[in-house]
């Protein structure tokens, strides 16, 4: 990892990497998103494939198909293209649940939407192989791991803590700590396929209909608890 941390970047590589705009028609060094994303393709897959201590820079490279220069041009070691590409893609499944919670009125339903699309990320994508990846690591980089938790507009919790909070002011619910409710909401919802999927007892993903079972047995719970007369 010490050897890994200290390369320096070829200089050869970050003149290729492109010119400005404005004199070339082409991004500057470090600039070009499409080249960025490319490289946390490449990245991802080489996480995945070995995992974070195991894969070297070489293995990343192969993977994105560009050059160890260039990858140092955009990211300054191993540790700093891991948690962009945490970030990366933390980022999309917040954006997708925001879409799905975007202008919703119906409380009952949009937490059935929200509850099973939080599942099934947690059992039909890479998610919790991403999270143990990051376990692994903690005591070296324990912001990694604290930045799956925490509370920032960039955070799937942020997206239902906001969607309470607009159901608090139109009184379909009665919440006095709208952030410890969507922790609690999240924790029902999501809880033992969250937890059997991380430590391995989740061998096949469950049916659809266990799914909606659990998540419409969190909604009685979390409704009967702080709903209204608009929602209970």
């Amino acid at each position: 990892m010490s050897t890994i941390m200290h390369e320096v970047p070829s200089t050869e590589d970050g003149a290729k990497e492109g010119t400005d705009r404005a004199t070339g028609g082409r991004f500057a060094a470090g600039e070009d998103p499409a080249k960025r994303e490319q490289i946390l393709d490449g990245a991802k897959r080489a996480f995945m494939k070995y995992g974070f201590d195991a894969a070297s820079m070489n293995d990343i490279t192969r993977e994105a198909g560009v050059s160890k220069g260039t990858i140092y041009v955009y990211f300054q070691n191993k540790e700093d293209l891991f948690s962009a590409l945490i970030e990366r893609e933390k980022g999309r499944f917040t954006e997708s649940l925001r879409h799905i919670m975007a202008g919703r009125t119906d409380t009952r339903q949009a937490l059935r939407d929200y509850g099973i699309a939080f599942v099934h990320q947690i059992c039909d994508t890479d998610f919790i192989q991403a999270l143990r990846a990051a376990l692994g690591v903690v005591d070296r980089m324990p912001n990694l791991c604290q930045s799956f938790l925490i509370n920032s507009p960039a955070n799937a919790r942020a997206v239902l803590a906001e969607f309470i909070d607009h159901q608090c002011r139109i009184g379909a619910l009665k919440i006095d700590d709208t952030e410890l409710a969507a922790r609690q909401f999240i924790e029902l919802a999501t809880g033992n396929f969250f937890k059997f999927k991380l430590f391995g007892e989740m061998k096949t993903r469950p049916p659809e209909s266990e799914v909606e079972r659990v998540v419409d047995s969190a909604i009685h719970l979390f409704l009967a608890g702080y709903g209204t007369d608009k929602t209970r």
